[in-house]
């Protein structure tokens, strides 16, 4: 038992104590609560985790909750995003609720302030509102519209509501403490107009309530009993349990708000506004841009939920926020993808080679195993001929001592095939060389169990039968910046660390059976990396993304 508490994070052992303390089990709910403003990134990826992981471990319902109270920036499109990335990720939600739902209970809630003189309308700029609540270090200066008459405030309130003020004219405001240290407590803004269609709620509403006021309250209305958020909630706490105090029914759950240490992960960026310039400003092709650290992206650069799950889980709950090498996350997607890919042989950068004393009308088909990771993956047929495609940089005309693969006099092992060797080439008016001359041991065919086929060669290539092979484009993804904290210097641009070598397309052959890949299949490309099919594929252009390289090829710092 003692070690079973040992192994609890602190959260768990937050709710595990609230268990003890006599909260009913049943009472137990969490929410994921994003705002419909932007696609989700990584970082999300850790508070979807924990919310519906705690959900699970419980055996409690986790909501899914949009915090749509700003219509400036919300967007249909950003919803159904979310909801397929948290499918994706493997979690089903209990309910889907909107902090829209909620707004005549708020705006009736807010009425009770007013009524009670805890609330009231200003007529002052927000520049100004800002401006008075000062420092931390000093006492704020109190509105003059701060003991206005209720009633005044309570009519201005509703004409505000009914769209009589133009956006700015005025706000209201709670009425809390302007000489609080917590600069939160300096009479918090409650609502602001907007003249802006909601996305659910089209032309009725003209004011929007903030997210700290309708926040706390959607928890308390779906009865929520842990609202877990990232650290930079914590100072919101005092304001997140003063406006619960103001609505709270002793016979309900109180929502308790506890934070945790946000996920930043290196060469990434994880603010919504600076993603949205990527987009906007064309570095990438779209949200879903396979550099991009949105889950979307992620998925299309051939990242698996399950990688990424197994990432969040190693990294852990932590009170303090850190940086996560990006190294670790990739170790996670190449061990799943070692176990689910299946191996195919496809040649990125090709050189043709031709087999000398193999018949020319003969070709025959090769048996090779689709994962030896898994034993139930069973094996597929492999076109073979005299013309075969094999990677450029897999062949030199003098090669040093230590260079296993193809050679001028030297022999070498294709995979599932035979053995070589090379024997001259020929070369196009610059030098490049355009064809290679080999000739094979016809007895040395793998699997034939032959003398000839035991024979050990000191390399084995990959290679593509150039009469079945399939054209292919191929995304080479690198990081998309050059430094691990593109954003960590902030009187600099981050756009100064893009690195101009984030993708580069090359052309190449697969094996016919890539006809057949779908968007979902992972694939190893032998001696390659791994990688998947993209979108934006037809049936005359293949394109295949790389996900990871086989091995990683950076060290950490």
């Amino acid at each position: 038992m003692e070690e079973e508490k040992k192994s609890l994070n602190f959260l768990e052992q937050i709710i595990e104590d609230d268990l003890a303390n006599g909260l009913g089990k049943d009472k137990l709910r969490f929410r994921f609560p994003p705002e419909p403003n932007g696609y989700l990134h990584i970082g999300h990826t850790k508070a979807i985790c924990i919310n519906f992981g705690l959900g699970l471990r419980y055996g409690a319902p986790v909501n899914l909750r949009f915090d749509d109270t700003n219509p400036e920036k919300e967007e249909q499109e950003f919803v159904d995003s979310i909801r397929e990335d948290v499918k994706w990720l493997g979690f089903n939600w209990a309910e889907e609720r909107y902090a829209s739902d909620y707004f005549q209970q708020l705006y009736d809630w807010a009425v009770t302030l007013i009524k009670e003189g805890k609330a009231y309308v200003d007529e002052q700029s927000s520049e100004d509102i800002t401006a008075q609540r000062k420092t931390p270090f000093e006492d704020g200066v109190e509105s003059p519209y701060r003991n206005r008459p209720i009633e005044e405030s309570l009519d201005l309130f509703e004409r505000m509501k009914n769209g009589e003020f133009e956006e700015g004219a005025m706000s209201l405001r709670a009425k809390i403490d302007m000489n609080s240290p917590n600069m939160n407590m300096r009479d918090p803004v409650m609502y602001r107009i907007l003249k802006r269609a909601h996305h659910r709620t089209g032309d009725t509403w003209k004011i929007y309530p903030m997210y700290d006021w309708a926040h706390g309250e959607s928890d308390y209305l779906e009865q929520v009993s842990h609202s877990l958020c990232s650290l930079e909630f914590e100072n919101h706490r005092p304001l997140y349990e003063w406006y619960l105090d103001q609505v709270y029914d002793t016979s309900k759950v109180a929502p308790k708000q506890r934070e945790f240490a946000r996920m930043n992960v290196s060469y990434m960026i994880t603010s919504k506004r600076k993603l949205q310039r990527l987009v906007a400003e064309g570095v990438t092709t779209g949200w879903d841009d396979p550099r991009m650290p949105t889950i979307s992206g992620l998925r299309r650069k051939g990242y698996t939920a399950n990688a990424i799950r197994n990432f969040i889980d190693r990294v852990g709950v932590a009170k303090r926020e850190n940086l996560i090498e990006i190294q670790l996350l990739e170790f996670f997607v190449r061990e799943d993808l070692n176990k689910v890919a299946t191996r195919v042989m496809a040649v990125v950068d090709p050189v043709k080679l031709v087999i000398e004393n193999y018949p020319e009308d003969k070709e025959e088909f090769l048996e090779t195993e689709n994962n030896p990771e898994d034993e139930n993956a069973g094996t597929r047929q492999v076109p073979f001929s005299r013309e075969i495609y094999i990677e450029r940089e897999d062949f030199m005309e003098e090669a040093p001592k230590k260079f296993f693969r193809l050679s001028l006099g030297n022999e070498v092992r294709l995979k599932a095939a035979y053995i070589i060797k090379a024997n001259r080439v020929e070369k196009d008016a610059d030098g490049n060389i355009t064809t290679i001359f080999a000739t094979y041991d016809e007895d040395s065919r793998s699997g034939s169990g032959t003398e000839a086929s035991q024979r050990k060669v000191k390399g084995t290539l990959h290679w593509v039968s150039a009469k079945h092979a399939l054209p292919i484009k191929v995304n080479i993804y690198d990081r998309l910046f050059t430094v691990e904290q593109p954003d960590a210097e902030k009187d600099v641009d981050f756009l100064n660390f893009i690195n101009p070598e984030s993708l580069k397309v090359q052309n190449g052959f697969g094996e016919p059976s890539l006809k057949d890949a779908t968007t979902e299949d992972h694939f190893q490309f032998q001696r390659i990396g791994y990688f998947i099919k993209d979108k934006t594929s037809t049936d005359g252009q293949l394109v295949f993304n790389r996900t990871v390289t086989l091995k990683d090829s950076y060290k950490p710092q």
